[in-house]
């Protein structure tokens, strides 16, 4: 589709709505929003023009004006996505949400609160916590990442085994549309069946039906009580056949149950100067147990290590307090940067597939590895399938040689995953980087059903283009 420009005259017209400091142009000021967590030098945009708005009403008029002249609109959060989400691929406004960084209400007899999109999810659970109340929405970017980022992708992380993902939590939204209305989407209610679900459509369609402007979520007690426990095992298929067998056998639904294989303990453990164990590990799995009585939460984490015992596992570490839960989860936490280390090159990937067949995963990942000379770690969220197979670059190939490598090689890991009932993304959504793939996974009716929900909604296609899948 062809956009236009934006011109002097509409460079004024947003200058009315929002005040010359909140419309950028300088090159170097701009520079920041033409990329996100994706590799800048292989998937950023330079917009033409980024406008900062306080207000829903604001944003109308801006979309409306863009609406008008056909000019792509980029929403923008954090920018801390990992699939291209907020890139402005075709130039044009990017609509930034940093400003819009309020919590409007805590409303304790309702158990919600109202939000801006740009407050920082680590902050909800700040201000709640003294009152004994939490936002389990927690993705692992907790600290970084904007709820209305949240929402866009439908995030997740290593407690969607027992709390769930974003859209559990998100009770209303008001959103302005593509066309520039602005509309309220569900609202204080825990029920709420009137007519098809269009907030849940908005939630994890990555900015492209919208730009949320509130958010109302639920909040919940927040446990009293919390054990880790690191269990180490001979290799992965010991690892993973424990996931069921906890909440099937012993009927414990653990908050997260991570997943690390043995490239991945090996090079954070190294990176952190780590000196547990993992020489003689194949894999391990981190796994949290949390609830309101210490009691029956220490039960738990006994009879799961008990069980991981039985069933093979080679050791198990226990941690009960701040200083031991620290260490253990900074080894998961690490992974990635670790990785850095290696080579600063890398894909991290999000693809996701039934927890039974995560041992069958592995073989194709070491065969991928193996046929194209480069390291694939493997670790993630096995309590829901969730799994972070990143590839990362041999130091020794060019970086010509390295994205022919990582095209060939994610179109074999995405057909691998396929093959064993899974899809692209678990949490970090596909966007822009994932765009051209996803025809592997989605079939051409399913995608055709997405495009049409797009022209409904917006019809010029100016909403965040470029993501997802084209529009014909």
């Amino acid at each position: 589709m062809k956009y236009n420009m934006v011109t002097e005259e509409i460079l004024n017209k947003l200058i009315e709505i929002v005040g010359s400091k909140n419309v950028l142009t300088d090159k170097e000021k701009i520079e920041t929003y033409s990329h996100d967590e994706t590799p800048k030098e292989q998937y950023a945009c330079m917009p033409e023009v980024v406008v900062i708005p306080k207000t829903a009403e604001e944003i109308a008029e801006i979309v409306k004006i863009a609406n008008k002249e056909l000019i792509p609109i980029t929403p923008r959060g954090a920018g801390s996505g990992l699939s291209g989400g907020a890139i402005p691929v075709f130039g044009g406004i990017v609509i930034s949400l940093e400003k819009m960084n309020k919590i409007l209400e805590i409303d304790y007899s309702n158990m919600m609160m109202v939000l801006e999109p740009g407050v920082i999810t680590n902050d909800i659970n700040e201000v709640i916590a003294e009152k004994g109340l939490f936002y389990a929405g927690y993705p692992m970017s907790v600290e970084t990442c904007f709820i209305g980022g949240n929402v866009a992708e439908n995030s997740g992380g290593g407690r969607a085994v027992k709390y769930g993902v974003t859209n559990r939590y998100i009770m209303g939204l008001e959103v302005v549309t593509p066309e520039g209305d602005i509309v309220q989407l569900g609202g204080k209610l825990v029920k709420d069946v009137t007519g098809y679900d269009l907030k849940q459509l908005i939630i994890g369609s990555e900015g492209t039906l919208g730009i949320v402007t509130k958010v109302i979520i639920k909040l919940i007690p927040l446990p009293t009580a919390k054990v880790d426990l690191l269990v180490l095992f001979k290799d992965v298929k010991s690892a993973i056949k424990m996931v069921p067998k906890i909440m099937t056998e012993e009927k414990i639904i653990p908050t997260s149950v991570e997943f690390m294989d043995k490239l991945s303990v090996q090079a954070s453990c190294q990176f952190l100067n780590e000196h547990l164990p993992y020489q003689k590990s194949g894999a391990m799995l981190l796994i949290e147990i949390d609830g309101n009585r210490e009691d029956l939460v220490n039960d738990d984490s006994e009879t799961i290590g008990e069980l991981c015992l039985a069933n093979g596992a080679i050791e198990v570490y226990v941690a009960d307090n701040c200083t031991t839960q620290e260490r253990i989860w900074s080894v998961r936490r690490n992974i990635a940067e670790a990785f850095m280390v290696v080579s600063p090159h890398q894909s991290l990937e999000d693809i996701v597939v039934p927890i039974s067949a995560i041992p069958d995963l592995m073989p194709e990942l070491d065969r991928i590895s193996k046929k194209y000379n480069i390291q694939i770690p493997c670790y993630g969220h096995a309590g829901d399938g969730n799994l972070h197979a990143t590839l990362v670059k041999n130091p020794e190939s060019t970086m010509e040689e390295w994205y022919d490598i990582e095209i060939k090689a994610l179109k074999e890991l995405y057909q691998a995953t396929k093959k064993l009932g899974g899809t692209l993304s678990g949490e970090h959504g596909i966007g822009y980087k994932r765009k051209d793939f996803i025809g592997i996974v989605s079939s051409p009716v399913e995608i055709d059903l997405m495009r049409r929900i797009k022209k409904a909604f917006d019809p010029n296609n100016i909403m965040n283009p470029g993501k997802i899948f084209d529009v014909k």
